[in-house]
Order: C-alpha cells, then sequence, then structure tokens
C-alpha cells in the first residue's frame, strides 16, 4: 500500500526528465503509426506540429504551476487551475487557426488533437497533484 510519506516531490529536473521521457513515448507510437502505414487514415496531415505545440504548452504550464505553488502553497489549487485555463485558451486558438487555416477540421483531426491534450494533461496533473499531496 502506497502512503503519503513514499511519495516524493518532483522537482524541476526529475519532472524535465519524465516529461521528456513521456513525450519520446508518445511521439513513439506516433511514428510507430507512421512506419506502418496507416498514418494517412489515422494521423491528420497537421499532426506534429500540434503535438510540439500542446508539447511545450504543457511543459510551459507546468512550471507556471510549479512556480506558482512553490511562492504560494495556499493558492496552489487556484494556480493548477490557472494554467490549466491558459492551457485550454491557448489550445482552443490553435483549433481555430487549424479551422480557418484549412478546409475545417476533420475526426482525425479532433481525435488527434484531443487524446494529445488528455494525455499532456493527465500527465501534467499527476506530477502537480503529487506536489500538491505532499504539502497536506
Amino acid at each position: 500500500m502506497l502512503t503519503l510519506q513514499k511519495i516524493k516531490v518532483l522537482s524541476i529536473k526529475q519532472f524535465v526528465f519524465w516529461f521528456v521521457l513521456f513525450t519520446a513515448f508518445l511521439a513513439g507510437i506516433a511514428l510507430a503509426v507512421q512506419a506502418s502505414g496507416s498514418a494517412s487514415k489515422i494521423l491528420a496531415p497537421g499532426f506534429w506540429p500540434v503535438f510540439a505545440f500542446l508539447g511545450g504548452l504543457t511543459f510551459i504550464a507546468y512550471m507556471v504551476a510549479f512556480l506558482g505553488i512553490k511562492r504560494n502553497p495556499q493558492m496552489g489549487v487556484m494556480t493548477i487551475l490557472g494554467s490549466i485555463g491558459i492551457k485550454m485558451i491557448f489550445s482552443m486558438a490553435l483549433v481555430l487557426i487549424f479551422s480557418l487555416k484549412g478546409q475545417g477540421i476533420d475526426l482525425r483531426f479532433a481525435l488527434n488533437f484531443f487524446s494529445l491534450y488528455l494525455l499532456f494533461s493527465a500527465f501534467e496533473m499527476y506530477c502537480l497533484l503529487r506536489n500538491l499531496r505532499h504539502q497536506n
């Protein structure tokens, strides 16, 4: 059974290590799909720019929330909610740009975007909640 005493706070270096590992894992899955030849059925034409944008945005949002938690631990939850909100606004702006630039958004793009958004967000929330849990 995992107790609160055994859970360690993630430092910035540890987060960067796990984030690079997680991003490489997701990129490896996408590259395997491309190598299999079924990329035109699964991956949208703008997959890699979306992947890079969401990866960078997740990294920035985590850093902002992490620094906010360290600066004022009582406002930790509000800092996390703020970083999530900003991340969501920038992500929806990306979807708007892609829809205006192209001939619209097809189902592949929507599935690629939301799966990446949810995977990166789940990873970010796990790391942030791990830091908050240690304070209680």
